[in-house]
């Protein structure tokens, strides 16, 4: 069946319209579920959770513009940073729903400006964490097409412990400066499929994870692909991690762009966090203006526990269930242009290095501005510029046929790495042989 907001009372004038929207919604699931119209005109609104069987149409020309009042979101038990906590309902939410969906052309305005404020000049004032846009927890076949969404107050889409979810034709679009107004990050999800969207936001464009060490429940991210879609901006194109301690794998990312982000294919972790990353394959890749295309780096200090000296000490520890692992990662068919910092960043763990890593037809050159950049956030490491590939506690790494132009620093800096191949590679036009004065 089909209901319309406006029947139950909605009305496009700046008053509440949650409670008629949620009427709609449990009206349409009692009768066995259908869609919810929202018709032309801006209504505001504070959370709206989403049922079985539920479809949010957004008609062209409609907005749903969301409070910024913390008393219009309920407070639900569902993760926040990759742990379980009680936070404010997401502006769109829905937890344990099968066969949902938000569709349509119209735009969803999260009204961030006063939650942004509020984190960043007086935190003691949220009583839970801010809400994000579009949160589903544990639900079953979901989708979200074709609408816009602008001024996210925390992360923007975020299903966790979801199975079979399509993002697909979705516009995000959040100030650069922004806080951790992420665009789409699965978390602990089965079987995602995100295509055909534009991301521009304040921090990671995508960013796959899969809880911290700090997690109870520990459900892997997998099978995971992500095509034809343009990030701008942000602090990474695709992300993976920091939090993945559930494990991420099987994820494919193809035939994107990534316009002015801080940093291109970006995994990131640390020693406490446990968990393995694994079966990466990156292809048909443009990427323009980045710190650094390439980032895999085991010593992430960002975030609780991050600078202590478990994390940022080079000596070897044991392996133990706390120690992350990042393997048979697959770079190939990708340009970099205008480049800052490094052309890529490889740093593994002491006693656990990263491995069965393949960069194969990689066109990089430097910009001819270039400013120094920290390719990755990890202690010891130096502002860069016009560098090379750094890589440090790695094994059975492999170039081939990758270029470089307009390098200034090191070439290829190879330290505590073992089985480390380069073939028909070439340096500022020059063919690369290790160990030669090139």
């Amino acid at each position: 069946m089909e209901a319309v907001i406006t029947d139950f009372g909605a009305k496009p004038d700046g008053s509440l319209a949650t409670s008629a929207i949620n009427q709609t919604i449990d009206h349409v699931a009692e009768r066995g579920g259908g869609r919810v119209v929202i018709p032309s005109g801006e209504f505001y609104t504070g959370a709206i959770i989403l049922k079985d069987n539920i479809e949010l149409f957004l008609s062209p020309g409609s907005v749903l513009k969301f409070s910024d009042n913390q008393a219009d979101y309920p407070v639900v038990t569902s993760r926040w940073e990759g742990v379980k906590r009680e936070v404010y309902a997401s502006c769109i939410y829905a937890e344990d729903a099968k066969n949902i969906a938000v569709t349509g052309f119209g735009l969803l305005d999260g009204n961030g400006r006063q939650w942004w404020h509020i984190f960043r000049n007086e935190r003691e004032k949220l009583k839970f964490p801010r809400p994000k846009l579009i949160s589903f927890d544990s639900c079953e076949h979901v989708t979200l097409k074709d609408f816009r969404v602008i001024d996210s107050p925390s992360w923007t889409i975020n299903p966790i412990i979801c199975t079979n979810v399509t993002v697909d034709n979705i516009s995000i679009k959040n100030p650069a400066d922004s806080p951790n107004t992420d665009g789409i990050d699965p978390e602990s999800c089965k079987n995602v499929r995100i295509s055909n969207c534009q991301i521009d936001v304040g921090d990671d464009c995508i960013a796959i994870k899969a809880g911290t060490e700090d997690t109870a429940q520990r459900v892997p991210c997998e099978n995971i692909t992500i095509t034809n879609c343009q990030m701008i901006h942000g602090h990474g194109g695709v992300v993976i991690g920091s939090e993945m301690s559930g494990d991420i794998r099987n994820v494919t990312i193809s035939n994107c762009i990534f316009q002015d982000t801080d940093r291109g294919i970006r995994l990131k972790s640390r020693r406490g966090r446990g968990g393995i990353v694994e079966d990466i394959r990156v292809s048909n890749i443009v990427m323009d203006n980045v710190i650094c295309p390439f980032i895999l780096n085991l010593y992430y200090f960002c975030g609780p526990k991050g600078k202590e000296k478990y994390v940022w000490d080079k000596t070897p520890y044991p392996i133990t269930e706390e120690t992350p692992m990042f393997r048979r990662i697959h770079f190939a068919n990708i340009t970099a242009r205008n480049v800052n910092a490094s052309a890529g960043f490889i740093y593994g763990l002491s006693e656990q290095p990263v491995s069965e890593i393949s960069f194969q037809n990689i066109s990089i050159s430097m910009a001819d501005d270039a400013q120094p950049g920290k390719p990755a956030m990890m202690t010891g490491i130096e502002e860069m510029v016009k560098n090379g590939f750094y890589i440090g506690c790695a094994e059975d790494i492999s170039f081939n046929d990758v270029t470089i132009d307009g390098v200034e620093g090191e070439r290829f800096h190879v330290e505590n790495s073992d089985q480390v191949y380069w073939h028909h590679c070439k340096v500022n036009g020059e063919e690369y042989i290790a160990g030669s004065s090139n």
